[in-house]
């Protein structure tokens, strides 16, 4: 299967295999007038199999969001049909409005306009604990 290179845009690359419709929905991708394609379990030397999602737009992405998705996504910012740039991604130490406390009396779930923050306790398990009320929340 052939799907066009991009000429000016990003491309989401090594994107667990599976996650690749989670992460356009949560980029919110169908909001674009542009071109996207999300190519799903492309053969990966690397990771066996693997998501790759191709925007023909430069648009601003928020690394916390897609490291904490998936953290070994690399993104590639493409300018004239040549890489311009390489972002390789990892798990972020802080993350703030991503995840939602689920505590019902974390000060989070009462006061509407503090923000959502969790700290990373442990980088292997991929656990957040709520900075206000230390609840754990799990990978996405």
């Amino acid at each position: 299967m052939n799907i066009d290179g991009v000429n000016n845009g990003i491309v989401i690359d090594h994107i667990e295999a599976g996650k690749g419709i989670r992460i356009y929905e949560q980029l919110q991708l169908n909001k674009l007038d542009c071109s996207v394609a999300i190519i799903q379990n492309v053969a990966s030397e690397k990771y066996g199999k693997k998501d790759i999602i191709k925007v023909d737009q430069d648009i601003p992405l928020d690394f916390d969001v897609l490291g904490y998705m998936d953290p070994h996504i690399t993104v590639n910012h493409v300018k004239d049909g040549k890489l311009a740039s390489k972002v390789h991604l990892e798990l972020p130490e802080t993350l703030t409005n991503v995840i939602r406390c689920k505590n019902p009396r974390c000060i989070t779930s009462v006061e509407q306009e503090i923000k959502h923050i969790f700290k990373l306790v442990d980088r292997e398990k991929k656990i957040y604990r709520c900075a206000y009320c230390d609840v754990e929340h799990k990978e996405y």
